[in-house]
């Protein structure tokens, strides 16, 4: 029987409830025993098809996005974010491999930078510096998984 209860935010959940327990052989004692509730999300109740549009459309405004910022190398995008134009290629072959539609890794980048990978290094890519090759190095073990870049 729970005679008491507490509430209190930690401040690495907000969401961690905290109970006093007592019972009748214990009324002054018990013990404090904690629950970490996971945290509701918008979205969580949405239905899939609704969600697969969403998502579909957010991943379409990043594709049209990084095809107007062409100022933006990829080696950029790697060393802040840890994924490129090329990490985007990997997922989109993935998940097309995924669905059984066959598409090579060139296909998946001509989606993706809405040209040929040759065209798009030859009128934008730029030599990296070797300031952001060696921050290429550095961030590798944070750069995303499909990028092949972690050792191991």
């Amino acid at each position: 029987m729970l005679s008491t209860h507490s509430y209190f935010v930690s401040k690495k959940c907000d969401r961690l409830l905290s109970f006093r327990v007592r019972s009748a052989e214990s009324p002054r004692g018990g013990s404090r025993i904690a629950v970490r509730v996971a945290p509701h999300h918008p979205g969580a109740d949405m239905d899939e098809p609704t969600r697969t549009q969403l998502e579909a459309a957010a991943f379409r405004g990043l594709v049209a996005h990084l095809r107007e910022r062409t100022d933006v190398q990829n080696i950029d995008l790697m060393n802040l974010a840890g994924f490129c134009r090329n990490c985007l290629s990997k997922w989109y072959m993935a998940a097309a491999d995924k669905q059984g539609v066959e598409m090579d890794y060139d296909e998946a980048r001509e989606i993706v930078y809405g040209m040929t990978y040759d065209e798009w290094k030859r009128e934008y890519q730029k030599e990296a510096s070797e300031e952001q090759k060696a921050a290429f190095e550095t961030t590798k073990p944070l750069h995303a998984k499909i990028s092949g870049h972690q050792k191991g």
